[in-house]
């Protein structure tokens, strides 16, 4: 039997892509799930009935992180309602701006969602811990974060934010709760249909990732040796080598 049957894990950005992926991976494992969406309704509450049909208790809640009040209001909330095992930050938004095109209402809600909103989730998640229970977070990077470059400047910056966080709080929460990164590659197409081939054809590994490859990295962070923390793992082809 999975160590995760019976466990509560809090998934951000839940409803779609990636998000839906690993809840649907942690529900399979006997998981119960509590999620956040912000604008997709439909879709969360889709998934809500396909983790109910696998015998698991879900709860979903709308939260717009670009609000740090709300999700500051969030958080108690939810960790006052649930007793959380584990933290799953998949939460982003991801915006192709440079330098010169970024303004300060792009740059703020970079790094609000991306960092500010992980940053509370773990304060509040760690404080509800009672004394004597572990926990673990896991936060879902890019293979940017640790290299940076011109592009996709202030989401860039926010996943830079949040691996240095990673190991910050590893430190910081420890032994009590172990903190990892997944720093991801390709993974999913664009959803605007471009040349998706060139966009890994010169990776070591030259191919998209598969979503049970996130799955299962995942649920490795979860699941396996309590011994792991302040870890981020690569999952990107080999991107970050070249």
């Amino acid at each position: 039997m999975s160590k995760l049957a019976g466990k509560t894990i809090l998934v951000t950005g839940a409803a779609v892509r990636i998000g839906r992926a690993l809840s649907i991976a942690v529900a399979k494992e006997g998981a119960n799930l509590v999620l956040q969406y912000n604008s997709s309704k439909a879709d969360a509450e889709t998934l809500q009935e396909e983790i109910t049909a696998l015998g698991q208790r879900v709860s979903i809640y709308q939260v717009d992180f670009s609000s740090p009040e709300e999700t500051l209001r969030f958080s108690k909330r939810v960790f006052s309602e649930h007793t959380v095992d584990g933290l799953v930050n998949n939460a982003s938004i991801f915006s192709d701006l440079g330098w010169y095109n970024t303004d300060i209402e792009d740059w703020n809600d970079h790094l609000a969602i991306n960092l500010t909103a992980p940053y509370i989730l773990s304060r509040e998640f760690a404080l509800s811990l009672n004394k004597g229970r572990m926990g673990r977070i896991v936060n879902l990077l890019d293979w940017r974060a640790l290299r940076p470059g011109p592009d996709h400047l202030p989401y860039t910056i926010s996943k830079s934010g949040l691996a240095a966080l990673t190991k910050s709080l590893a430190i910081s929460l420890a032994p009590a709760i172990t903190v990892n990164g997944i720093a991801l590659g390709a993974i999913l197409p664009p959803s605007d249909g471009g040349e998706i081939e060139d966009l890994v054809s010169d990776l070591p590994l030259p191919r998209w990732a598969d979503l049970e490859e996130v799955a299962d990295t995942l649920l490795f962070l979860l699941d396996g040796p309590s011994y792991v923390t302040g870890e981020i793992i690569h999952l990107d082809g080999g991107r970050h080598l070249i």
